[in-house]
């Protein structure tokens, strides 16, 4: 069990002085003293990650649990979220276990975490959870890191290919508008789509509706999102998009692994297991598969006859499973599983990035090329007939 102790630092009961705080910057001194306990606080990936790392250390190094939170708390720069661990420091010393002392910050510690840790506990193994917990949270951040970047790229591309057509729809087409009326001659159909287009683009009817129409497609997604058939129609066709698709799954079934090998390595049930990981999924498809398991567990089968009822799940992963339960090494290839799996997001990743230069690079060429172009071919045409 771990040493919970209590802390031999010097308790200050002090007025919280908030800091000022202007545009996000604070001003003047600042401590983890200044703030409020706040349950709705929302803490970056990369803070939980330290805090559970060096948590892990001080309990190795033999300071009892409450004095390391209090430690922890004075030296975040996080100081906000030091206030909350100064917190579960008191609550420690009056008596409650860590797991139920972090679960009134249900908005920080998801209850993956609260599990492992309350397992940590019963177990004594409270250290070893810690950085096992750390280490979960670290390949979750890599891989979540990864997609972000993969998907970045295409979108800011994108965005960059819209502003250079509207720049040219708005400022460049008209202007050959006026000189195309000067000339009085026959206008190409792609010539006069695009000065229509930029006559649309340019009136007060689309500078108005365009926000709009905008807010109303976010806001229906949003909705739609939040409904479970419409999050599941949406994860589904996300799946399905080419490249991304396959790219997401492998994030979700490495994530999905690795977590499930913590857990029943830590002596959660399967079940339990299988729940939790539910809850850290954030695709519907997949959950739907996890809770199809559920009940199929329950009724006594194995875990990799369960997935292998769900289309999502590749049969790599059924037959893996399968061989763990046979051999009474589950967590293990899990473990090997989720390794296999983050290899296979950062090779999906490297493929995608070079899949799309060239695709990104045709696309803007296209779009800017076409512009130029039905500008020009009256001039042609002129050219053509002044020669004839």
């Amino acid at each position: 069990m771990a040493e919970y102790g209590s802390s031999n630092l010097v308790k200050r009961k002090e007025k919280k002085k908030p800091p000022l705080i202007i545009f996000g910057v604070a001003f003047g001194e600042i401590s983890h003293l200044d703030y409020e306990p706040n349950s709705k606080l929302k803490v970056p990936q990369n803070d939980l990650l330290v805090f559970f790392r060096q948590m892990s250390v001080m309990l190795k190094s033999g300071v009892p649990l409450s004095q390391a939170l209090e430690l922890l708390a004075a030296n975040m720069t996080n100081k906000e979220f030091g206030a909350n661990i100064l917190d579960v420091s008191k609550r420690l010393a009056s008596g409650e276990e860590l797991s139920s002392s972090l679960g009134n910050y249900s908005r920080i510690f998801s209850p993956i975490m609260i599990g492992l840790i309350e397992a940590g506990e019963a177990g004594g193994i409270l250290a070893k959870v810690l950085e096992r917990l750390a280490s979960l949270i670290e390949a979750q951040s890599k891989i979540k890191g990864q997609i972000t970047g993969a998907l970045i790229y295409p979108v800011a591309i994108l965005v960059l290919a819209v502003t250079i057509s509207l720049a040219l729809l708005i400022f460049i087409v008209p202007t050959f508008d006026e000189m195309f009326q000067g000339m009085g001659a026959e206008l190409p159909g792609l010539t006069a789509f695009m000065l229509t287009l930029s006559k649309i683009v340019t009136s007060p009817g689309f500078l108005i509706s365009a926000p709009i129409l905008l807010f109303i497609a976010f806001y229906s997604f949003k909705i739609s999102y939040a409904n479970k058939s419409g999050r599941k129609i949406i994860d589904s066709l996300i799946l399905k998009i080419p490249l991304f698709g396959d790219l997401i799954l492998k994030s979700e079934l490495a994530s999905m692994s690795d977590t499930m090998s913590t857990l029943i390595n830590s002596g959660i049930s399967i079940i339990e297991a299988i729940e939790r990981c539910i809850n850290a999924s954030s695709n519907e498809i997949i959950k739907i598969a996890l809770r199809n398991s559920i009940s199929l567990v329950t009724q006594g089968q194995e875990l990799s006859a369960s997935l292998e009822t769900a289309k999502v799940m590749p049969r790599l992963l059924v037959s893996m499973i399968k061989i763990g339960e046979e051999t009474g090494a589950l967590s293990f290839m899990l473990e090997n599983l989720a390794n296999f799996y983050k290899r296979e997001v950062e090779e999906a990743v490297t493929v995608l990035t070079k899949a799309m230069e060239p695709a990104v690079i045709f696309v803007v060429a296209g779009i800017v090329g076409t512009i130029v172009i039905s500008l020009y071919l009256p001039m042609f045409s002129l050219i053509t007939e002044m020669g004839g």
